[in-house]
């Protein structure tokens, strides 16, 4: 018979920890020195215990390990299909297609591309049946795994207007949903998290979202994309995408939807930084396993040179290289649902997704998320809360290695910008006030672009 090694000692509990912490402390209050409070009102606590943390909810394994998703931007067809190639040739998985309008081939676009062991979306900055229709038509006849990713409430938190107006958007969604078996509804929550949106509010705005469609769309029996930014708070971030899936398969049931959603992750822009960008690569590197920690389905990296740089093939590599590393290197996609049973993501994830579900009601009982974003209260609670995390940022609290603390002051960037890095003001009539999307380090860089010769 085994012999158990955890039988020779004597159980620990909860009290006996605290007890000596308290001794080690040397009189420092317990709750003051070692207890910190995260900006979504969390206590965070130096240890957990299975005498006082409880696991509520069980999380379904995820069947089948991360897929690694490489962005291409649609300008010339030939051209996309080639690096669409020469992308799943060197490690991709799944490849997104940006298309700008109605006037790409998708038969050209998808020549020759390896259509059985690969996963094809389409992200669709307009709104066409017909477009939408020719694409579920080439999956069909194909046989190819294809997602069509299009989000007119996405629209309007962006652009601040629909894609033509609220009736007639759900209308052509409603007729895409009778013509077509293709999946097509993808959240675009990324949006939240990179204007400064806190953890809470992410989740709870992502579930509002859906539920708009939810309750718009007569018959929702596709599964539905959700795309979600991620940071550096590392522990959390996993904690974030496991109470999503949660609280989605939560709200679904509600419906009658039996399909789990799909999590498309990328890393976020907020924390990323324009000087010392090869940081940039750290953070990217923790986020992703973040992600694969946390259940994503796909992962879309984002380059280390992506503020500065238009799309190369350089900064496209490392960034699919990281996602390989993890993946063939250090393994990461080897256990299905990893973080189960780990007691401090286990109670991260519950206290996110029981304050997520709270102001999920309050925004439902308030006339829903629409409604909201038309009041304005949606943008004026993301502000706040960025102006918390940015004035965290201005005073060191928060720091990004390189920008705020321990700056090379010799690094120039002015003569390297192919983009331009910062808000860009648009001045325009809208429907709603859009969210805009801002980085924390924009102020302290200008600063230093001005300062350069």
């Amino acid at each position: 018979m085994a012999e158990n090694l955890f039988d020779a000692f004597e159980p620990v509990s909860s009290k006996q920890w605290k007890q000596q912490i308290q001794y080690e402390l040397k009189g420092a209050d317990y709750n003051d020195t070692l207890v910190w409070e995260s900006l979504e009102g969390i206590k965070v606590r130096p240890f957990y215990h299975d005498d006082e943390s409880e696991i509520k909810y069980a999380l379904k394994e995820n069947p089948k390990p991360f897929e690694i998703l490489q962005n291409i931007f649609v300008h010339d067809i030939a051209l996309s299909n080639k690096r669409a190639l020469d992308s799943l040739n060197r490690g991709a998985e799944s490849i997104r297609f940006a298309i700008e309008n109605e006037n790409v081939a998708i038969a050209d676009l998808m020549q020759n591309l390896p259509l059985k062991n690969a996963s094809y979306f389409f992200y669709l900055p307009f709104l066409s049946i017909d477009f939408v229709t020719k694409i579920n038509d080439f999956a069909a006849k194909n046989n190819a795994t294809c997602f069509v990713q299009l989000d007119p409430i996405g629209q309007l938190t962006r652009d601040g207007n629909w894609f033509e107006n609220l009736d007639k958007d759900f209308e052509k969604l409603n007729a895409i949903s009778a013509k077509t078996t293709i999946r097509f509804i993808a959240i675009q929550s990324g949006i939240y998290q990179n204007a400064g949106a806190n953890m809470v509010q992410q989740l709870a705005y992502t579930l509002a979202h859906v539920n708009e469609y939810f309750n718009r769309i007569k018959s929702s029996n596709q599964p539905i994309t959700i795309e979600v930014a991620v940071g550096t708070n590392y522990f959390f971030e996993i904690a974030k995408l496991r109470a999503l899936r949660l609280l989605f398969n939560t709200l679904a049931k509600e419906y009658s939807h039996t399909f789990d959603c799909h999590i498309i992750v990328t890393p976020t822009k907020r924390n990323k930084t324009l000087y010392d960008y090869n940081v940039n690569m750290l953070r990217t590197t923790t986020e992703c396993m973040s992600a694969i920690l946390g259940g994503a389905n796909c992962i879309a990296n984002l380059p280390y040179d992506a503020l500065y740089h238009k799309d190369n093939e350089f900064g496209d590599r490392i960034a699919r290289n990281q996602l390989l590393v993890l993946k063939h290197e250090s393994y990461f996609d080897k256990v299905s649902n990893p973080a189960d049973g780990a007691y401090y993501i286990e109670t991260l994830t519950e206290q996110l997704a029981e304050k997520a579900l709270l102001l999920f009601k309050e925004i439902e009982e308030k006339g829903g998320f629409i409604t909201q974003l038309i009041e304005g209260n949606i943008q004026k609670k993301i502000s706040e809360s960025a102006a918390k995390e940015q004035e965290l940022f201005d005073t060191g609290k928060e720091v990004l290695l390189g920008t705020n603390k321990y700056p090379n002051k010799n690094d120039k960037m002015k003569h390297d910008l192919e983009l331009f890095p910062f808000l860009k003001q648009k001045p325009r009539k809208t429907l709603i006030t859009p969210i805009i999307e801002k980085r924390l380090a924009e102020k302290l860089e200008q600063e230093r672009l001005a300062q350069e010769d």
